[in-house]
């Protein structure tokens, strides 16, 4: 019984802790865009940089003179 003294309050500081933990990650803004990151890994960037650079590459050079 005497380590439930110890135990009780070690316990309550880590779930105080935790919920301070998430409260913070809240008003930090950790959870504005949940989807944002599942739809990023589908985008295929190396298809628009080809796209630009094939632009690039199909623009007629000004001829000098």
């Amino acid at each position: 019984m005497e380590l439930m003294v110890f135990l009780i309050p070690a316990a309550l500081f880590l779930a105080l802790l935790g919920l301070g933990g998430f409260f913070w990650s809240l008003s930090a803004g950790q959870y504005d865009d949940l989807d944002g990151a599942a739809h990023r890994i589908l985008i295929d960037d190396d298809e628009e940089e080809g796209k630009a650079s094939s632009a690039l590459q199909n623009e007629t050079p000004p001829i000098p003179g």
